[in-house]
């Protein structure tokens, strides 16, 4: 899951980004609102957090500008202004969660599930493909009672598939996904983790196949027999 954090505050910005990142989510880093503005032209996140007091611009400022641009991406906010005034002007100019500050770590990691969840259309946590189960707070995919074992690229990739309900997902949309413009390898490198997703899944028992490909477009998974379950 790739998130865009915008605060201006290093300090907790680093300390975000290694809580983030130490339950899975990819972060970039931004500290003022014009970065921002660029950064959401030039990749796809599934949220954003951000800050209110920006050095540039306003955090509702940011916000207006992003929701003029007419994304949907989902937008959490950081704010230490406890008044219900500046929560609701937030909330009407398009911000889908507003948490003070100081907050709880494990409070914020939840927010931001539900967030990117109901973005993708899911009311729960626990998706179902026919015998196979992923469980997007746990991180971990299984097949009846047989947990499938995947490296972190591969639950990346399996994960954005799941999300996107049966949508193609393009090659560049992964690459973009898993490295984050960094140190991208061959797009080819994509058609082995699929090969590899499919080989680990098959091999743990599951009895539809739940990745198609879609010629000359990308991926996305069958979902037939999909179901949401608490």
């Amino acid at each position: 899951m790739r998130i865009l954090l915008i605060e201006d505050d290093v300090l907790l910005a680093q300390s975000l980004t290694d809580a983030l990142e130490a339950e899975g989510f990819q972060v970039d880093e931004a500290d003022c609102g014009e970065d921002r503005l660029e950064l959401a032209k030039l990749y796809e996140y599934q949220v954003m957090i951000l800050d209110l007091g920006l050095p540039d611009m306003r955090g509702d400022e940011v916000l207006q500008n992003l929701r003029q641009q007419n994304t949907d991406m989902p937008v959490l906010i950081l704010s230490g202004d406890t008044q219900v005034e500046s929560r609701l002007s937030c909330l009407h100019k398009g911000a889908d969660d507003y948490l003070i500050k100081p907050f709880n770590m494990e409070e914020l990691v939840a927010r931001l599930q539900a967030l990117v969840r109901r973005a993708n259309g899911h009311a729960q946590n626990v998706l179902q493909f026919g015998d196979l189960t992923l469980n997007l707070t746990a991180r971990d995919v299984s097949v009846g009672d047989t947990r499938v074992e995947l490296t972190s690229k591969e639950y990346q990739m399996f994960e954005l598939l799941c999300l996107r309900k049966g949508n193609v997902v393009s090659k560049e949309s992964f690459l973009d996904h898993l490295y984050g413009g960094m140190d991208e390898p061959e797009m080819k490198i994509i058609d082995v983790f699929n090969c590899k997703l499919r080989k680990k899944i098959e091999k743990s028992g599951a009895s539809t196949p739940l990745i198609q490909t879609v010629w000359g477009r990308g991926y996305r998974v069958n979902t037939d027999e999909m179901q949401c379950s608490a």
